[in-house]
């Protein structure tokens, strides 16, 4: 783990060198460029994948607290405590004269008993298994860097918030997952790929209410952590995405959001060998069943079918959202994520913090 340590320090270097670069621009000699005229809380907070938005889903709204007239950005950091993993997320994103948003995020997930287990199953097999299945007993860490932009092309959220017109942006990431053996065993198709998303904001002031609507178009398994379409494919497809805002006072709100995901591998198991996935398990356990064995034979193969076999849930979450000023806030989650690949019930809390300048 001291590599993913290092690597993660690296990062987190970067993006604060990005945050002080932001600010040198922010001081009285750059008056002209810096603009934080947004009214507060309406700029959202970064998502892990980097964007201006809630928690899991971007929004229409551009990073900062910039209006026409300016630049502003801000960067983050979001860690979410899971049963099997815990979720680390540094990332920035800039803002211009309210029109173009560009971020990066880079995403640090630790994996937990589940992994170990397998690990030490694919070390075990170690002589006959072909490739090497990419997990480490007690040391497997998914990596990620999201590379993202967002441009507002119609709407204005506080200023035609008096009309039905709300504020529409078109976005895309580009994600680099780098376990690319570790998503050969996952039986992903690509460990690198786009997505592409329009959102739709409005803001309701009379009704201290936020609502958001996103489309995304993606091929992603657990937003591209465990990498990109399913076996033999990488089909894109078209997820829905919503969230709801409401202010209970100036700086405070709260609201939920859901992120529909996909089912590229849903029901498969994992390649601990060459091409052939632990799916084929299921068949032994009905063969085991056909011809009446039972007892510790049986009952091995099931558990071992059950925690080879990969599920994906859609992504929930309910939220208290703080900004004591403009250059500060910070966000707790509850965030239920369902199954992640070999582990089920993925339900925790969710903490993130965020400068903006």
């Amino acid at each position: 783990m001291n590599g993913n340590i290092r690597g993660f320090g690296i990062k987190a270097a970067t993006v604060l060198a990005f945050g002080a670069s932001i600010a040198a621009v922010s001081s009285p000699a750059q008056a002209g460029i810096y603009d934080a005229g947004k009214v507060l809380a309406t700029s959202g907070v970064n998502i892990t994948d980097g964007a201006a938005g809630g928690g899991i889903t971007p929004w229409a709204v551009i990073a900062g607290y910039e209006t026409n007239q300016g630049i502003n950005g801000s960067i983050h950091y979001t860690y979410a405590n899971l049963p099997n993993y815990s979720l680390n997320s540094l990332g920035a994103a800039i803002g211009f004269y309210d029109r173009l948003e560009l971020s990066y995020a880079y995403d640090l997930l630790p994996t937990g008993s589940t992994f170990n287990t397998v690990g030490l199953l694919t070390n075990t097999l170690a002589g006959v298994v072909v490739q090497d299945s990419g997990i480490d007993p007690f040391n497997t860490a998914i990596r990620m860097d999201i590379f993202g932009a967002k441009l507002r092309v119609i709407g204005e959220s506080i200023y035609d918030s008096d009309s039905l017109m709300p504020q529409v942006a078109l976005g895309g990431f580009y994600k680099i997952n780098h376990n690319q053996e570790l998503m050969k065993t996952l039986l992903a198709n690509k460990t690198k790929d786009f997505e592409a998303y329009v959102a739709i904001t409005k803001i309701f002031f009379p009704l201290d209410l936020l609502v958001n609507v996103t489309v995304r178009y993606t091929a992603a398994n657990q937003t591209g952590l465990t990498g990109f379409g399913g076996p033999n494919k990488n089909k894109r497809e078209f997820r829905p995405e919503v969230s709801f805002a409401y202010l209970l006072a100036k700086n405070i709100a709260i609201g939920a959001e859901y992120a529909a995901h996909g089912k590229n591998t849903d029901g498969r198991g994992v390649a601990v060998g060459g091409n052939v996935d632990t799916s084929v398990l299921g068949s032994i356990t009905g063969a085991l069943n056909n011809i009446g064995v039972g007892g510790p034979v049986g009952n091995l193969a099931n558990n071992l079918n059950d925690t080879l076999t990969q599920r994906e849930s859609d992504w929930f979450d309910v939220f208290f959202a703080y900004f004591p000023s403009k250059n500060l806030s910070f966000v707790a989650a509850y965030a239920n994520l369902g199954n992640i690949t070999l582990t089920p019930k993925q339900t925790g809390a969710y903490f993130s913090v965020q400068a903006s300048f």
